[in-house]
C-alpha cells in the first residue's frame, strides 16, 4: 500500500521523529477515511483537488482552526509529493494549493524575573522529582532545546568536564551546546540522585520518573506549565516558550543571531537555508558573555 511505503519513507529516509511520523499518519488516515465515506473513493491515487477542497470545507465545518487545517494539508502535500517522486501518480493534486491565511500570534517569552522565581521555588525541596524538575527548567532555559530533544537526551550526551551537551535535533541533526556553570552544577546534583532510582527498563535516558522510566511529553509539559502558572499570567506556559525566552534574552543581551541559530539547531531563524560554521569554542564565548544567568564566565 502506498500509505505504508510513505510512512516508511518518512521514518527511514527523512528520519522524522516518531511523534512527527504519527502526526502525518493520522492526518493521512483522516483524509483517506473522508474520501472513502463521503466521496466513495478508495484509491488515493485517483484524488483530484476538488476532493481535497471538500475535505478542507469539512474540516472548517468541524471547527478546526486555520493552523490545524494547514498542518493537515502539509501532511497531504508530503504524501502526494512522495507518490509523484515514486512515479505512482503523474500529477500532484495539491500542486497549486495555497495555504490558508492565519493570524500571526505573538509568543511572549517569560521574563528573567519569572524564570528566576521558578528556579528559586525549588530551593527547599530536595526530593528526587523536585531536583529533576528544576534541572529540566534550568536545561530548557540554558540551552533552548526542544521538548522532544530533552526527552531523548541520554546520560552519555552530557559532558560535565567539557561543560557541553550533545543534542539530537530534527532529522537526526546533531549539535553541541555549551553549558553554564550553574547548569553543570544542577546536572551534577541531579545525576547523583538519578543514579539512585535508575531502572533497567530505560537506563540510558537522562530524565526518568521515580520508577526509573523515561519521562514522556505530557509529564514534561505539565512540569513547565505548573511551575510557571504560579509566577506568570502569560497565556502560554510551555517548554517552547522557554526555548523562545532563551533566544529572546540572548538577542536582548547582544548575542549574534547566527550563533543563536546554531545553538537552537535551526537551519535559519528567518526560514531560509542559511548555515553557519561557528566552532564550539566561539559559541561558548558568545554564550558565556550573553546569557543572563551567567555568573562565573567560562573560559
Amino acid at each position: 500500500m502506498p500509505q505504508s511505503a510513505f510512512i516508511n519513507y518518512l521514518t527511514l529516509e527523512k528520519k522524522y521523529s516518531p511523534h512527527t511520523v504519527l502526526a502525518y499518519q493520522k492526518d493521512l488516515e483522516s483524509f483517506l477515511q473522508f474520501i472513502k465515506v463521503q466521496l466513495e473513493c478508495e484509491n488515493s491515487k485517483e484524488v483530484n483537488y476538488a476532493m481535497i477542497r471538500s475535505w478542507i470545507v469539512a474540516l472548517v465545518d468541524q471547527g478546526l482552526n486555520t493552523r490545524s487545517i494547514n498542518r493537515k494539508i502539509a501532511s497531504l502535500k508530503a504524501y502526494y509529493k512522495f507518490l509523484l517522486k515514486t512515479k505512482q501518480i503523474s500529477e500532484n493534486p495539491l500542486a497549486k494549493h495555497k495555504s490558508l491565511k492565519t493570524a500571526r500570534t505573538v509568543q511572549v517569552p517569560f521574563s528573567k524575573e519569572e524564570i528566576s522565581k521558578v528556579l528559586d521555588a525549588f530551593e527547599d525541596d530536595t526530593s528526587f522529582e523536585s531536583i529533576r524538575n528544576k534541572t529540566m527548567v534550568e536545561l530548557f532555559y540554558a540551552t533552548g532545546m526542544r521538548k522532544s530533544e530533552l526527552i531523548e537526551l541520554k546520560t552519555s550526551d552530557v559532558d560535565l568536564i567539557k561543560q557541553t551537551v550533545k543534542v539530537i535535533g530534527k532529522r537526526s541533526k546533531e549539535r553541541i551546546v555549551p553549558l553554564l556553570n550553574s547548569t553543570v552544577k544542577m546536572l551534577s546534583i541531579y545525576i547523583g540522585v538519578r543514579n539512585e532510582v535508575e531502572s533497567s527498563t530505560n537506563p540510558p535516558f537522562l530524565f526518568i520518573s521515580k520508577n526509573g522510566v523515561k519521562v514522556n511529553q505530557s509529564l514534561v509539559y505539565r512540569v513547565i506549565n505548573n511551575y510557571f502558572s504560579a509566577v506568570s499570567t502569560k497565556d502560554k506556559k510551555s517548554p517552547h516558550i522557554l526555548r523562545h525566552s532563551f533566544a529572546t534574552h540572548l538577542l536582548n543581551e547582544g548575542a549574534d543571531l547566527n550563533s543563536i541559530k546554531e545553538l537552537l539547531g535551526h537551519s535559519s531563524l528567518a526560514s531560509t537555508q542559511v548555515y553557519t560554521n561557528n566552532s564550539i569554542a566561539e559559541l561558548k564565548k558568545v554564550y558565556a558573555k550573553s546569557h543572563p544567568r551567567t555568573n562565573n564566565k567560562t573560559e
